[in-house]
């Protein structure tokens, strides 16, 4: 999303956001001021408006599938928000476009903006976080740039999947964590080939790091 219109949702949306879903939220303080990589849990399409609610009224990217919604006025409603938002487009069941979302990723931090992501790759349909996909440690990996984890409850009792409408109730609370450096990662994947098995060691001790935090977040 760019300026103009991140600064446009946090004067117009950002308070009625606030007054309508969020019940609470702890951590504002750990949010970096430079830019970073948001990981949060996925239960619900409200997540999105959420993280996009701890970022503007700064300059984010969020990954988005685009495999699934591609009908209709569903695939017309999908592409209205994601050319809005600036949603960096993935298709999960194909490799190259799994590549492709990646490389824009790591451009976007690069030119200093935020990215938000999901990195269990798709909605939780129990509430208990799943496993992490390598995409967000690989991402690290490429820029450096922290990993502040997020823990998001009350979701999906607003909107659970297979619903179009929200329920009005103010009840989402928001956990945030400390931003993960992994600055001895960082350095030492430097030495390994991306196709070694010590390089694929250090992304997936990250992604469990993540996950982990995440994990402990929505149990506070």
């Amino acid at each position: 999303m760019n300026r103009a219109f991140s600064w446009i949702c946090a004067i117009s949306l950002k308070p009625i956001i606030n007054k309508i879903f969020i019940e609470e939220i702890k951590g504002l303080g750990n949010i970096p001021r430079n830019n970073f990589i948001l990981v949060a849990n996925h239960q619900s399409h409200l997540d999105q408006i959420i993280t996009g609610y701890l970022c503007v009224p700064r300059r984010f990217h969020m990954i988005g599938q685009i495999d699934k919604y591609n009908t209709g006025l569903s695939r017309i409603w999908r592409d209205m928000v994601y050319f809005i938002a600036g949603v960096i487009p993935l298709n999960r069941k194909d490799r190259e476009s799994r590549k492709g979302a990646i490389k824009e990723a790591i451009k976007v931090l690069k030119d200093g903006d935020i990215l938000i992501i999901y990195p269990e790759g798709t909605r939780s349909r129990t509430g208990a976080i799943q496993e992490g996909k390598p995409g967000v440690a690989k991402i690290f990996l490429k820029t450096g740039i922290p990993i502040l984890p997020i823990g998001i409850k009350g979701t999906s009792d607003l909107l659970p999947i297979g619903k179009i409408f929200p329920k009005m109730k103010k009840s989402i609370k928001v956990m945030i964590g400390t931003p993960l450096y992994f600055k001895q990662e960082f350095e030492k994947a430097k030495i390994f080939s991306e196709n070694s098995e010590e390089y694929r060691e250090i992304v997936k001790k990250i992604i469990e790091k993540v996950m982990g935090e995440m994990t402990n977040l929505i149990k506070t």
